[in-house]
């Protein structure tokens, strides 16, 4: 293998920078379940102020913010509206039903996008005989989509919708950080159509660990509680927090490049016979083989064997993610390594 690995699975592999590490070493910091540790505290009242709402919650993971904004809106036996690859559908190991008795229910899309009239037609009508639609859940961007954004436009007519009847929506903005890159809108324009907003940290921004959930104090002070219940209390959770902050002043500036080096690489990739790719609107590239000759299972050993990593995404899909570990040199050997690998394996 020559030269350092090329780490293209997913933007959550990134290492904290030495800066970073700084910053998490120097941290003041305090316990966060019994009177609430300083750094934890400026991070989310940071955060808060980016989303535009009144409090946020600092978590563990994702998946556990995501399923606490589940618990907070839904009622057990009730249902669940979101797009059929969405990541809380798919990816969440059916905590909604297993945590909170709540049905998920997918709606089909071509491109991984709800609309208005999309989720119009899922909403339960009024009747004892059928259950009730408590939520609806959106994405963005939409990680299965290959980081594909919910526009705002799309966005406000889905929350008319909501309005309409009654039901409030949740935004898994795992990656809204890129979609508000690429756009150039600010977060706050997507937390306004959206009762709770959950954004990551650790993907894309480079921070080691750590989502937080963004709403009004009232549904917060709800979220605490069930957040402790799903164990996500933590104590001096600040030398964290402080990678966060740091995340945030330092790489959020940044995710553009991120943008253009995965447009490189799709651009690149698309010019290896036997490949098709779906064309990049953030850091998110889906790569297809539809040959079936040729065995990803090979191509994924090649590569790995070159030091570059990506995943399978399905049958004839591979994933590669960009992200801030990866620098253009890493992209252009990305591309020489899949080009031989093509070569060799067909």
């Amino acid at each position: 293998m020559a030269g350092p690995v090329v780490d293209l699975r997913s933007d959550t592999v990134t290492r904290p920078t030495p800066g970073m590490r700084e910053a998490m070493v120097g941290a003041e910091v305090g316990d966060d379940v019994l009177d609430h540790d300083p750094t934890t505290l400026a991070l989310e009242e940071k955060v808060a102020a980016l989303l535009g709402k009144e409090r946020a919650l600092f978590f563990p993971s994702g998946v556990q913010a995501n399923q606490t904004a589940l618990a907070i809106h839904g009622q057990a036996g009730s249902e669940v509206i979101l797009e059929a690859g969405a990541h809380i559908f798919n990816y969440e190991e059916g905590a909604g039903a297993a945590l909170s008795g709540l049905q998920l229910r997918p709606v089909a899309t071509h491109d991984g996008l709800l609309t208005p009239d999309l989720v119009r037609e899922a909403i339960r009508p009024s009747s004892p005989y059928v259950l009730s639609t408590c939520l609806i859940a959106l994405e963005n961007t939409h990680n299965g989509a290959g980081g594909k954004i919910l526009p705002l436009e799309t966005m406000r007519g889905i929350r008319g919708v909501a309005q309409e009847a009654g039901l409030p929506v949740h935004l898994d903005g795992a990656r809204l950080w890129h979609a508000c890159a690429e756009t150039g809108s600010p977060p706050a324009d997507y937390g306004c159509l959206a009762d709770t907003v959950m954004v990551c940290l650790s993907k894309g921004l480079g921070a080691p660990v750590g989502s937080l959930l963004a709403g009004t104090s009232e549904l917060m002070a709800r979220a605490w509680r069930i957040r402790r219940r799903l164990g996500g209390g933590m104590r001096q959770s600040g030398f964290l927090a402080a990678a966060g902050i740091y995340a945030l002043d330092h790489h959020l500036a940044h995710l553009g490049e991120d943008h253009a080096r995965a447009r490189e690489l799709a651009r690149g990739a698309g010019e290896i016979p036997g490949i098709q790719v779906v064309v990049p609107e953030t850091n998110i590239v889906m790569l297809d083989f539809p040959d079936p000759v040729v065995s990803l299972d090979g191509i994924l050993a090649a590569l790995e064997a070159e030091g570059v990593l990506m995943v399978r995404f399905g049958p004839r899909r591979l994933r590669a993610v960009t992200h801030l570990d990866v620098d253009d040199a890493g992209i252009t050997r990305a591309l020489s390594v899949l080009a031989r690998a093509m070569e060799e394996g067909s």
